[in-house]
């Protein structure tokens, strides 16, 4: 014999027929903790931030970009590895 039980309600009333608690506060709080954390920090990552922070902690960090993208290109003449012929 096989017997199926269809029960239609909202997921509000299943928590309340079984008891458990109700955790939209909680869930409005966490949401509106983590809203106000990512807003205070969306300005960390603008690229305007990011570049003047990836520059501020050495001061020759352009030229060594400059010299690595030379570099790559084979643009540069000999690197100061490299041995004269």
């Amino acid at each position: 014999m096989k017997v199926n039980i269809e029960i239609d309600c909202t997921p509000l009333e299943a928590r309340q027929f079984f008891g458990l608690p109700d955790v939209a506060p909680m869930q409005t709080a966490v949401m509106d903790k983590l809203q106000q954390q990512v807003l205070s920090n969306i300005e960390k990552i603008s690229p305007e931030s990011l570049v003047q922070s990836w520059f501020t902690f050495d001061p020759k960090i352009a030229e060594r970009f400059q010299d690595m993208f030379v570099a790559m290109a084979g643009l540069g003449g000999p690197r100061s590895g490299d041995k004269k012929k």
